[in-house]
């Protein structure tokens, strides 16, 4: 956790892995230019994102931060015991769940992202497309133990640590840069 934020929630996201060059991809082929899927973890100084916001300035500072987001184990598409849109997901810390997701229940599906996206960028092998968040986002803190799992595996495992004060410095600099602007 970045030592300038009072206020860094986690957003448990189903992460799936790019495994060919595609642009403008149909929905109905992107099954084709993903290979594996894990969980992932967006984290937000939510506090410094709700400041900017109402400021009218770029926010991107608040997300964009040293280790904010973090990737899991991978699980190969050949692999999974379920299709994409029919697993579950949770996020546990200190071991009680705080977040549970199913694909199922996505606004969006990985596919219609992927065609989404990449009628933006091109997308290339190694990407990662992180599909967004269910419910129940929250706060971390210091010395907290997350874990995430897909379905019943393990895929992430963790303790939040704070970052170093030199960060803090940089990040304050370019913030009052913006401002400045």
């Amino acid at each position: 956790i970045p030592d300038y934020t009072q206020e860094c929630e986690y957003e448990t996201e189903l992460v799936v892995r790019i495994s060919r060059l595609g642009k403008s991809i149909e929905a109905k082929f992107a099954d084709r230019y993903w290979d594996a899927v894990t969980l992932g973890i967006d984290f937000t100084a939510r506090d410094l994102q709700n400041q900017y916001r109402s400021k009218g300035l770029p926010w991107e500072l608040c997300k964009g931060f040293d280790s904010s987001a973090v990737v899991g184990d991978w699980i190969e598409k050949e692999a999974l015991e379920k299709e994409l849109q029919d697993l579950n997901f949770r996020l546990d810390i200190n071991g009680k769940t705080v977040q549970q997701g199913y694909t199922g229940d996505m606004i969006f599906s990985v596919a219609r992202i992927i065609e989404y996206v990449s009628s933006f960028c091109t997308l290339k092998t190694g990407d990662l497309i992180f599909s967004g968040t269910p419910v129940g986002v929250g706060p971390v803190h210091i010395g907290e133990h997350l874990q995430g799992y897909l379905e019943d595996k393990n895929v992430l495992d963790f303790h939040i640590r704070e970052m170093k004060k030199l960060v803090l410095f940089i990040l304050m600099m370019l913030a009052c840069r913006i401002t400045m602007l």
